[in-house]
């Protein structure tokens, strides 16, 4: 059993538990029961990793960044999940939780998505399996993430606009929940990130927990040996981050760094930063670190990035930088679009936003010549290319 994992009663030390409005309780109870025979079994396993192969594209390359190795004084690799059908992580989770609601026998799909990128994941399974689907997104994301928009709608998805809050990934969620509250016998709630009342957070560590086992599969052609000397990543719920980093908890000789959202700064109102400034509250169904204020109240989040854009953060992820497990650094937005554009001209890769905070970490880094460091390229930057075109002075 990892000591930094889940344990039986949906709890990473201090951190998780399942906080729901008694309606929930059945299904929550049906899913907690059902997930771990489900996931486990050979039938289970034959599908998705069949699936993950040939229509994901998977295993993603590990690519070493010559470029970027040479100017970080360190051996850099890539793990490079932007190049998976739909150009994000997200499809990993996707595609195992329409398996689970398959073999659960659900007939509906409900989802969140803040940058989009789980929107179309959970979109793209929906029209593969033929399972209607409505994804519930705020205003603000759907204006900044156009496109995404119009691929969900593309795939055969109902759109549902939030305009409650800030009209970010926060609401979005409020309202899947709001709708699961509603139709809770036949509905499925595929849950896009390391959030949620257990057993969301376990189940999209397990599902996405293909990224670090690619990384231990495919490290020893390259450097000799299976695990690195850092693995990061970015996180705001933080499903790519417990992908990349699951195989590697209880492994001390590995080195576990996250990036959050420092926004305007960590220290300022305009921030996603929980880690550095949240304290311990209730979201979304689990005990977690919340942006909140002295009585309780969420604080509305901003990054530049709205994938990040969350104010709290999966329960593993807060026991990981509350036992020092993970050393979690917060990047401001002006030094994530210099990250974005460095890898662009350095390596010919364009990144997601929310992956270019991760980047924007190396320079803060003091690496000896021979690390082995693993950065995990969460997604691809086509969903940013206008944030990008507004801020190319930052570049410059």
């Amino acid at each position: 059993m990892n000591t930094y994992n889940v344990d039986q009663n949906g709890y990473y030390g201090e951190f998780g538990g399942a906080f729901i409005p008694e309606v929930l309780y059945k299904c929550t109870e049906e899913l907690r029961k059902a997930y771990v025979p489900i996931i486990e079994s050979e039938s289970f396993q034959k599908e998705f990793r069949s699936l993950l192969r040939d229509y994901v594209g998977r295993p993603s390359p590990l690519y070493e960044a010559k470029r970027l190795s040479q100017k970080y004084g360190a051996k850099i690799f890539l793990k490079r999940e932007d190049l998976n059908h739909t150009g994000a992580h997200k499809i990993n989770n996707a595609l195992g939780q329409i398996l689970l609601a398959k073999q659960m026998g659900k007939q509906r799909i409900i989802a969140e998505t803040g940058a989009g990128q789980h929107g179309v994941a959970t979109a793209t399974v929906c029209a593969l399996m033929d399972m209607p689907c409505r994804v519930y997104m705020g205003q603000t994301d759907m204006k900044r993430q156009r496109p995404n928009v119009e691929r969900m709608r593309m795939l055969g998805t109902e759109v549902s606009p939030v305009t409650s809050g800030n009209m970010t990934l926060k609401d979005a969620v409020n309202e899947a929940i709001r709708d699961w509250c509603c139709h809770p016998a036949d509905t499925f709630y595929i849950m896009g990130s390391a959030v949620g009342p257990h057993p969301y957070p376990d189940i999209v560590a397990r599902l996405q927990s293909i990224i670090s086992e690619e990384i231990k599969q495919q490290l020893p052609e390259k450097v000799g040996r299976d695990y690195p000397d850092y693995v990061m990543a970015c996180v705001g719920g933080g499903s790519n981050a417990i992908g990349a980093f699951y195989h590697y908890l209880d492994d001390e000789r590995v080195k576990l760094i996250a990036a959050e959202a420092g926004g305007l700064g960590w220290e300022t109102p305009e921030t996603a930063a929980t880690i550095h400034s949240g304290t311990t509250g209730i979201l979304h169904g689990s005990k977690t670190l919340v942006l909140q204020t002295e009585d309780g109240q969420v604080i509305e989040p901003y990054s530049i990035s709205a994938g990040l854009d969350y104010p709290g953060i999966g329960p593993v992820h807060a026991n990981l930088a509350k036992t020092g497990r993970a050393t979690v650094y917060s990047v401001n937005d002006d030094e994530a679009l210099k990250a974005a554009f460095e890898l662009t001209r350095l390596e010919g890769i364009i990144p997601a936003l929310e992956s270019a905070h991760i980047l924007a970490v190396l320079p803060k880094m003091k690496f000896k010549k021979e690390d082995i460091v693993v950065v995990n390229v969460s997604g691809r930057g086509d969903k940013d290319m206008n944030t990008y075109l507004k801020h190319r002075n930052i570049a410059e």
